[in-house]
């Protein structure tokens, strides 16, 4: 007998081995959507976030790399951009920005 055989034979023997089968579906299960509400269903939230932040990229924008690097978009291509910084201008790739606009911009205005 293979494992699979055992597990679907084992509800149908006596009551006590029902009822370690059940508890153990059970502990599976709760196993599964703790996995799906704290790891996977956050990560697939972000990801779309990061996509929607990406799609409304557009010139002029401030941006921050995931470098480090701080910026204004001066071009953008299908999957990469122009980031001018200082004086210097680089080409980045389009996932590498982790951010769009200046949190500080705010407070040093205000």
């Amino acid at each position: 007998m293979n494992f699979l055989s055992l597990f679907v034979m084992a509800p149908q023997g006596g009551g006590g081995a029902g009822g370690g089968a059940s508890i153990l579906l059970f502990q599976i299960a709760a196993i599964g959507a703790v996995f799906y509400f704290l790891i996977i269903r956050p990560q697939s939230k972000a990801r779309k976030q990061h996509e929607t932040l990406l799609g409304s990229l557009k010139k002029g924008d401030e941006v921050v790399t995931s470098g480090g690097i701080i910026g204004r978009v001066k071009d953008i291509k299908e999957d990469r951009v122009t980031v001018e910084s200082g004086d210097s201008t680089l080409v980045i790739r389009r996932d590498r920005i982790i951010q769009v606009g200046s949190s500080d911009a705010g407070a040093a205005k205000g």
